[in-house]
């Protein structure tokens, strides 16, 4: 079976936009930590009241994931990767809120 035929669904497209943003984070944890612990990073970005920017940016890579399956004319999977981004849109808007 092809790639593009096996990973076109909607389960593949949810996969990559959870995981996504969590390597996006990940890269952005790293870049940033200043030799923090991944608590203490967390705890620091809380008291700063940046959670919904750093969830923001993370959650740009969903629009690489995005084009790229949408390049490959994987569109099952596409619609899997926006459900999610709107997802993260509104976990993101819920945050900005409380």
């Amino acid at each position: 079976m092809r790639f593009r035929q096996k990973f076109n669904n909607a389960l593949s497209g949810v996969v990559a936009g959870i995981v996504v943003p969590l390597i996006a984070f990940l890269i952005f944890f790293l870049m940033t930590n200043h030799g923090l612990s991944l608590a203490e990073y967390f705890r620091k970005v809380e008291g700063a009241g940046n959670i919904s920017e750093i969830m923001s940016v993370s959650v740009f890579a969903n629009i690489i994931i995005f084009l790229v399956f949408n390049r490959l004319d994987m569109l099952r999977a596409s619609k899997g990767v926006l459900g999610i981004t709107i997802l993260w849109a509104f976990a993101v808007f819920g945050i900005k809120l409380f």
